[in-house]
Protein backbone atom coordinates (compact mmCIF):
# COMPACT_ATOMS: atom_id res chain seq x y z
CA UNK A 1 0.00 0.00 0.00
CA UNK A 2 1.47 3.22 -0.91
CA UNK A 3 0.84 6.47 1.24
CA UNK A 4 0.77 9.88 -1.22
CA UNK A 5 2.98 12.35 1.01
CA UNK A 6 2.57 16.22 1.02
CA UNK A 7 6.37 16.09 1.14
CA UNK A 8 6.17 14.69 -2.72
CA UNK A 9 5.64 17.95 -4.34
CA UNK A 10 8.36 20.16 -2.75
CA UNK A 11 11.21 17.40 -3.40
CA UNK A 12 10.12 17.21 -7.13
CA UNK A 13 10.86 21.18 -6.95
CA UNK A 14 13.83 21.16 -5.38
CA UNK A 15 15.55 18.59 -7.21
CA UNK A 16 15.29 20.48 -10.69
CA UNK A 17 17.56 23.19 -8.59
CA UNK A 18 19.93 21.55 -6.12
CA UNK A 19 22.50 18.80 -7.43
CA UNK A 20 21.66 16.52 -4.12
CA UNK A 21 18.94 15.96 -1.76
CA UNK A 22 19.28 15.07 2.05
CA UNK A 23 15.80 14.02 3.48
CA UNK A 24 16.11 12.38 6.93
CA UNK A 25 13.30 11.16 9.58
CA UNK A 26 13.04 8.55 11.94
CA UNK A 27 13.95 4.94 10.79
CA UNK A 28 10.77 3.46 9.35
CA UNK A 29 9.08 6.78 8.40
CA UNK A 30 8.92 6.24 4.35
CA UNK A 31 12.13 7.38 3.55
CA UNK A 32 13.28 5.44 0.96
CA UNK A 33 9.72 4.52 -0.43
CA UNK A 34 9.05 7.94 -1.08
CA UNK A 35 12.27 8.45 -2.87
CA UNK A 36 11.65 5.25 -5.07
CA UNK A 37 7.94 6.47 -5.58
CA UNK A 38 8.94 9.71 -6.45
CA UNK A 39 12.02 9.20 -8.82
CA UNK A 40 11.64 5.52 -9.84
CA UNK A 41 14.22 6.33 -13.04
CA UNK A 42 16.76 6.50 -9.81
CA UNK A 43 19.58 4.22 -9.37
CA UNK A 44 19.39 2.71 -5.82
CA UNK A 45 22.58 2.01 -2.77
CA UNK A 46 21.37 1.35 0.59
CA UNK A 47 24.34 1.79 3.34
CA UNK A 48 22.04 -0.08 5.81
CA UNK A 49 23.88 -3.10 4.21
CA UNK A 50 27.54 -3.27 6.00
CA UNK A 51 29.55 -5.08 3.17
CA UNK A 52 28.37 -1.55 0.89
CA UNK A 53 28.84 0.61 3.79
CA UNK A 54 32.15 -0.61 4.43
CA UNK A 55 32.68 -0.27 0.26
CA UNK A 56 31.68 3.15 0.28
CA UNK A 57 33.48 4.17 3.43
CA UNK A 58 36.98 2.71 2.09
CA UNK A 59 36.43 3.29 -1.31
CA UNK A 60 33.92 6.07 -1.76
CA UNK A 61 35.58 7.31 -5.01
CA UNK A 62 35.50 4.00 -6.96
CA UNK A 63 31.99 3.17 -4.79
CA UNK A 64 30.41 5.95 -6.75
CA UNK A 65 31.81 5.39 -10.67
CA UNK A 66 29.77 1.90 -10.15
CA UNK A 67 26.07 3.77 -10.36
CA UNK A 68 24.72 6.08 -12.69
CA UNK A 69 22.97 9.38 -11.73
CA UNK A 70 20.62 9.86 -10.24
CA UNK A 71 21.50 7.71 -7.42
CA UNK A 72 19.39 7.41 -4.32
CA UNK A 73 21.96 6.87 -1.95
CA UNK A 74 19.94 4.85 1.78
CA UNK A 75 20.92 5.55 5.26
CA UNK A 76 23.98 7.47 4.06
CA UNK A 77 25.35 8.30 8.13
CA UNK A 78 26.89 4.98 7.97
CA UNK A 79 29.51 6.02 5.50
CA UNK A 80 31.02 9.49 6.40
CA UNK A 81 34.18 9.33 4.91
CA UNK A 82 31.72 9.33 1.09
CA UNK A 83 30.80 12.95 1.92
CA UNK A 84 34.17 14.13 0.59
CA UNK A 85 34.22 12.11 -2.44
CA UNK A 86 29.80 12.92 -3.12
CA UNK A 87 31.25 16.62 -3.11
CA UNK A 88 34.15 15.99 -5.59
CA UNK A 89 31.63 14.92 -7.55
CA UNK A 90 29.03 16.98 -7.69
CA UNK A 91 31.54 19.45 -8.70
CA UNK A 92 32.98 17.56 -11.64
CA UNK A 93 29.51 18.97 -13.13
CA UNK A 94 28.02 21.53 -10.19
CA UNK A 95 25.53 22.82 -12.96
CA UNK A 96 23.77 19.33 -13.41
CA UNK A 97 21.01 19.01 -10.56
CA UNK A 98 19.60 16.29 -9.26
CA UNK A 99 22.86 13.51 -9.05
CA UNK A 100 22.04 12.80 -5.68
CA UNK A 101 19.05 11.45 -3.74
CA UNK A 102 20.61 10.55 0.25
CA UNK A 103 18.21 9.41 3.22
CA UNK A 104 19.44 9.18 6.65
CA UNK A 105 18.35 8.32 10.19
CA UNK A 106 20.79 10.20 12.38
CA UNK A 107 21.18 13.85 12.00
CA UNK A 108 24.69 13.97 14.53
CA UNK A 109 26.69 12.58 11.65
CA UNK A 110 24.94 14.03 9.06
CA UNK A 111 24.84 17.11 9.67
CA UNK A 112 28.36 17.21 10.18
CA UNK A 113 29.18 15.36 7.18
CA UNK A 114 26.58 18.00 5.22
CA UNK A 115 28.32 20.78 6.18
CA UNK A 116 31.47 19.80 5.92
CA UNK A 117 31.70 18.26 2.19
CA UNK A 118 27.74 19.40 1.33
CA UNK A 119 27.38 23.16 1.57
CA UNK A 120 25.62 24.45 -0.53
CA UNK A 121 25.08 21.58 -3.00
CA UNK A 122 22.40 20.27 -0.96
CA UNK A 123 18.87 20.88 0.22
CA UNK A 124 17.66 18.89 3.08
CA UNK A 125 14.11 17.45 3.96
CA UNK A 126 12.77 16.29 7.32
CA UNK A 127 10.22 13.28 6.89
CA UNK A 128 8.27 11.78 9.37
CA UNK A 129 5.67 8.96 9.97
CA UNK A 130 2.24 9.54 8.39
CA UNK A 131 0.24 13.12 9.04
CA UNK A 132 -3.10 12.16 10.10
CA UNK A 133 -4.16 14.16 7.31
CA UNK A 134 -2.26 11.89 4.90
CA UNK A 135 -3.82 8.83 6.47
CA UNK A 136 -7.62 10.60 6.48
CA UNK A 137 -6.93 11.39 2.62
CA UNK A 138 -5.75 8.12 1.75
CA UNK A 139 -8.20 6.24 2.67
CA UNK A 140 -10.90 8.48 3.05
CA UNK A 141 -11.27 7.88 6.97
CA UNK A 142 -12.53 10.59 9.33
CA UNK A 143 -10.56 11.05 11.75
CA UNK A 144 -12.57 11.84 14.90
CA UNK A 145 -13.92 10.21 17.99
CA UNK A 146 -13.21 6.71 18.46
CA UNK A 147 -11.29 6.53 14.71
CA UNK A 148 -8.90 9.56 16.24
CA UNK A 149 -8.08 7.48 19.51
CA UNK A 150 -7.63 4.48 17.27
CA UNK A 151 -5.40 6.23 14.98
CA UNK A 152 -3.27 7.88 18.03
CA UNK A 153 -3.07 4.57 19.69
CA UNK A 154 -1.50 3.18 16.13
CA UNK A 155 0.96 6.10 15.57
CA UNK A 156 1.74 6.96 11.71
CA UNK A 157 4.49 4.45 10.55
CA UNK A 158 3.12 3.12 7.64
CA UNK A 159 3.87 -0.46 7.54
CA UNK A 160 1.39 -0.20 10.34
CA UNK A 161 -1.45 0.28 8.43
CA UNK A 162 -0.26 -0.89 4.98
CA UNK A 163 0.48 -4.38 6.72
CA UNK A 164 -2.56 -4.25 9.50
CA UNK A 165 0.60 -5.03 11.59
CA UNK A 166 -0.32 -5.15 15.51
CA UNK A 167 1.55 -1.88 16.81
CA UNK A 168 2.23 -3.43 20.47
CA UNK A 169 3.99 -5.93 18.58
CA UNK A 170 5.48 -3.37 15.77
CA UNK A 171 6.70 -1.21 18.30
CA UNK A 172 8.77 -3.88 20.33
CA UNK A 173 10.41 -4.63 17.20
CA UNK A 174 11.15 -1.10 16.80
CA UNK A 175 12.94 -0.42 20.37
CA UNK A 176 14.64 -3.70 19.51
CA UNK A 177 15.38 -3.83 16.21
CA UNK A 178 16.44 0.47 15.30
CA UNK A 179 16.63 2.23 18.87
CA UNK A 180 18.74 0.57 20.47
CA UNK A 181 21.14 0.29 17.52
CA UNK A 182 21.07 3.80 16.36
CA UNK A 183 21.40 4.73 20.29
CA UNK A 184 24.18 2.82 20.54
CA UNK A 185 25.82 4.33 17.34
CA UNK A 186 25.60 7.76 18.63
CA UNK A 187 26.12 7.48 21.85
CA UNK A 188 27.39 4.48 24.52
CA UNK A 189 24.57 2.76 26.27
CA UNK A 190 26.09 0.55 28.98
CA UNK A 191 22.69 -0.85 30.46
CA UNK A 192 19.90 -1.64 28.10
CA UNK A 193 17.62 -2.19 30.76
CA UNK A 194 18.31 1.58 31.88
CA UNK A 195 17.48 2.78 28.68
CA UNK A 196 14.21 1.12 28.59
CA UNK A 197 13.49 2.65 32.01
CA UNK A 198 14.56 5.53 30.74
CA UNK A 199 12.53 5.65 27.32
CA UNK A 200 9.27 4.94 29.65
CA UNK A 201 9.43 7.72 32.21
CA UNK A 202 10.43 10.10 29.51
CA UNK A 203 6.95 8.93 27.72
CA UNK A 204 5.04 9.79 30.96
CA UNK A 205 6.73 13.29 30.58
CA UNK A 206 5.59 14.16 26.90
CA UNK A 207 3.85 17.30 26.95
CA UNK A 208 5.40 18.11 29.81
CA UNK A 209 8.53 20.58 30.71
CA UNK A 210 11.67 18.52 30.87
CA UNK A 211 13.70 18.40 33.86
CA UNK A 212 17.32 16.42 33.46
CA UNK A 213 18.00 16.40 36.64
CA UNK A 214 14.79 15.09 38.55
CA UNK A 215 14.66 12.36 35.17
CA UNK A 216 18.30 11.24 36.51
CA UNK A 217 17.35 11.37 39.62
CA UNK A 218 14.35 9.12 39.05
CA UNK A 219 16.04 6.74 37.26
CA UNK A 220 19.85 7.02 39.25
CA UNK A 221 21.65 8.02 36.33
CA UNK A 222 23.52 11.18 35.81
CA UNK A 223 22.21 14.63 34.22
CA UNK A 224 25.25 13.87 31.71
CA UNK A 225 23.56 10.55 30.35
CA UNK A 226 20.27 12.03 30.17
CA UNK A 227 21.40 14.84 28.02
CA UNK A 228 23.43 12.00 25.84
CA UNK A 229 20.11 9.99 25.51
CA UNK A 230 17.84 13.02 25.10
CA UNK A 231 20.15 14.51 22.18
CA UNK A 232 20.01 11.37 20.72
CA UNK A 233 16.33 10.83 20.75
CA UNK A 234 16.21 14.10 19.41
CA UNK A 235 18.89 13.94 16.04
CA UNK A 236 16.75 10.22 15.58
CA UNK A 237 13.54 12.08 14.80
CA UNK A 238 12.08 10.04 17.99
CA UNK A 239 11.34 13.51 19.81
CA UNK A 240 10.38 17.26 19.31
CA UNK A 241 11.98 19.90 22.40
CA UNK A 242 9.38 22.95 21.77
CA UNK A 243 11.14 25.73 23.00
CA UNK A 244 9.58 28.45 25.15
CA UNK A 245 8.09 31.92 23.68
CA UNK A 246 10.47 35.01 24.82
CA UNK A 247 8.98 38.41 24.53
CA UNK A 248 10.02 41.75 26.46
CA UNK A 249 6.89 41.49 28.84
CA UNK A 250 8.91 42.48 31.95
CA UNK A 251 7.98 39.62 33.33
CA UNK A 252 10.32 36.32 34.39
CA UNK A 253 9.58 33.32 32.08
CA UNK A 254 10.74 29.61 32.24
CA UNK A 255 13.75 28.60 29.99
CA UNK A 256 13.23 24.64 29.72
CA UNK A 257 11.88 22.82 26.99
CA UNK A 258 8.85 21.03 26.93
CA UNK A 259 9.58 17.26 25.48
CA UNK A 260 6.79 15.14 23.28
CA UNK A 261 6.93 12.47 21.10
CA UNK A 262 6.60 12.35 17.28
CA UNK A 263 4.89 9.69 16.92
CA UNK A 264 1.57 8.97 19.30
CA UNK A 265 1.56 5.30 18.81
CA UNK A 266 5.72 4.48 19.95
CA UNK A 267 4.36 7.29 22.81
CA UNK A 268 1.49 4.89 24.07
CA UNK A 269 3.19 0.92 23.62
CA UNK A 270 5.86 3.03 26.23
CA UNK A 271 3.10 4.08 28.14
CA UNK A 272 2.11 0.50 28.18
CA UNK A 273 -1.78 1.03 26.32
CA UNK A 274 -2.26 -2.09 24.73
CA UNK A 275 -5.86 -1.22 23.75
CA UNK A 276 -7.42 1.87 22.54
CA UNK A 277 -10.12 2.23 24.88
CA UNK A 278 -7.50 2.46 27.24
CA UNK A 279 -6.52 5.95 25.88
CA UNK A 280 -9.55 7.31 26.66
CA UNK A 281 -9.79 6.15 30.49
CA UNK A 282 -5.87 7.51 31.20
CA UNK A 283 -5.15 9.84 33.41
CA UNK A 284 -2.71 11.20 30.59
CA UNK A 285 -5.04 11.60 27.28
CA UNK A 286 -4.35 15.55 27.79
CA UNK A 287 -1.25 15.11 26.94
CA UNK A 288 -1.12 12.34 24.52
CA UNK A 289 -3.62 14.68 22.54
CA UNK A 290 -1.34 17.62 22.64
CA UNK A 291 1.57 15.16 22.09
CA UNK A 292 -0.86 14.00 18.46
CA UNK A 293 -1.51 18.27 18.29
CA UNK A 294 2.57 19.16 18.48
CA UNK A 295 3.21 16.27 15.83
CA UNK A 296 0.59 17.12 13.06
CA UNK A 297 1.99 20.54 13.49
CA UNK A 298 5.70 19.68 13.00
CA UNK A 299 4.74 17.93 10.01
CA UNK A 300 2.85 21.01 8.53
CA UNK A 301 5.72 22.58 8.57
CA UNK A 302 8.57 20.02 7.82
CA UNK A 303 6.31 18.52 4.37
CA UNK A 304 6.41 21.74 3.04
CA UNK A 305 9.97 21.92 3.10
CA UNK A 306 10.10 24.73 5.78
CA UNK A 307 11.31 24.70 9.41
CA UNK A 308 8.67 24.40 12.12
CA UNK A 309 8.08 27.59 13.94
CA UNK A 310 6.49 26.60 16.99
CA UNK A 311 6.65 28.12 20.61
CA UNK A 312 5.10 27.55 23.96
CA UNK A 313 4.36 30.33 26.50
CA UNK A 314 4.54 29.53 30.01
CA UNK A 315 5.08 32.41 33.09
CA UNK A 316 5.94 31.65 36.31
CA UNK A 317 2.32 33.10 37.69
CA UNK A 318 0.51 30.26 35.39
CA UNK A 319 -0.40 31.48 32.42
CA UNK A 320 0.33 28.95 29.56
CA UNK A 321 -0.74 29.04 26.00
CA UNK A 322 0.21 25.40 24.64
CA UNK A 323 1.44 26.22 21.24
CA UNK A 324 2.13 29.49 19.64
CA UNK A 325 2.95 30.07 15.82
CA UNK A 326 4.36 33.51 14.77
CA UNK A 327 2.03 34.61 11.59
CA UNK A 328 4.29 37.46 10.03
CA UNK A 329 4.59 40.16 12.88
CA UNK A 330 1.67 38.90 14.78
CA UNK A 331 0.74 35.75 16.47
CA UNK A 332 -1.16 32.58 16.49
CA UNK A 333 -2.58 31.18 20.22
CA UNK A 334 -3.31 27.45 20.39
CA UNK A 335 -4.75 25.27 22.87
CA UNK A 336 -5.15 21.46 22.90
CA UNK A 337 -7.88 19.84 24.43
CA UNK A 338 -9.49 16.53 23.50
CA UNK A 339 -13.32 17.53 25.14
CA UNK A 340 -15.46 17.96 22.13
CA UNK A 341 -16.55 21.46 24.37
CA UNK A 342 -13.82 22.65 26.15
CA UNK A 343 -14.63 24.53 29.12
CA UNK A 344 -14.49 28.21 29.31
CA UNK A 345 -11.67 28.32 31.39
CA UNK A 346 -9.71 27.30 28.42
CA UNK A 347 -11.05 30.44 26.17
CA UNK A 348 -10.39 32.64 29.51
CA UNK A 349 -6.72 31.66 29.62
CA UNK A 350 -6.18 32.63 25.71
CA UNK A 351 -7.94 35.65 26.50
CA UNK A 352 -5.83 36.84 29.54
CA UNK A 353 -2.60 35.75 27.53
CA UNK A 354 -3.72 37.91 24.93
CA UNK A 355 -4.60 40.72 27.04
CA UNK A 356 -0.84 40.25 28.66
CA UNK A 357 1.37 39.97 25.32
CA UNK A 358 -1.16 42.83 23.71
CA UNK A 359 -4.50 42.62 21.56
CA UNK A 360 -2.58 44.09 18.60
CA UNK A 361 0.11 41.45 18.63
CA UNK A 362 -2.45 38.08 18.50
CA UNK A 363 -3.67 37.73 15.24
CA UNK A 364 -6.36 35.02 16.22
CA UNK A 365 -7.18 32.61 19.63
CA UNK A 366 -7.91 28.49 18.64
CA UNK A 367 -8.62 25.60 20.69
CA UNK A 368 -8.09 22.34 19.16
CA UNK A 369 -10.46 19.35 19.82
CA UNK A 370 -11.06 16.14 18.77
CA UNK A 371 -13.75 17.11 16.05
CA UNK A 372 -12.97 17.35 12.42
CA UNK A 373 -13.01 20.28 10.64
CA UNK A 374 -13.09 24.45 12.04
CA UNK A 375 -16.09 25.91 13.74
CA UNK A 376 -16.45 29.43 14.51
CA UNK A 377 -18.18 29.90 17.92
CA UNK A 378 -17.87 33.55 18.99
CA UNK A 379 -17.72 37.02 17.70
CA UNK A 380 -14.33 37.19 18.38
CA UNK A 381 -11.41 35.27 16.27
CA UNK A 382 -11.78 31.83 18.50
CA UNK A 383 -12.33 29.03 16.98
CA UNK A 384 -12.51 25.14 17.55
CA UNK A 385 -10.57 22.96 15.25
CA UNK A 386 -10.23 19.22 14.09
CA UNK A 387 -6.90 17.68 15.40
CA UNK A 388 -6.11 16.81 11.85
CA UNK A 389 -7.27 19.96 9.40
CA UNK A 390 -5.09 22.17 11.20
CA UNK A 391 -5.65 24.50 8.37
CA UNK A 392 -5.31 28.00 10.31
CA UNK A 393 -1.81 27.20 10.37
Amino acid sequence: MWFSRELSTVLKKNIKTRPAILLTGARQAGKTSLLREVFPKAVYASLDLPLVAEEAENSGQSFLAKYNRPLILDEVQYAPSLFRYLKVAIDEDRKKNGQYLLTGSQKFSLMQGVSESLAGRVAIFNLHSLSAREFQKHTGEKLEGFNLLEWIWKGGYPEVHAQSLDPGRFYADYVTTYLERDLRQIVQVKSLRDFHRFLRLLATRSAQLISYHALASDLGLSPHTIKAWMSALEASNIIYLLPPYFENLGKRQVKSPKVYFLDTGLLCFLLGIHQVKDIKSSSLLGSIFETHVLGQMVRHFDHQGMPPEIYFYRDHHGMEVDFIIPSGAKLKLYEAKFSEKPDVKAWKNLLKVREQMGANKVESLHIINSLEGKRKIAKEERYLEGSVALKSL
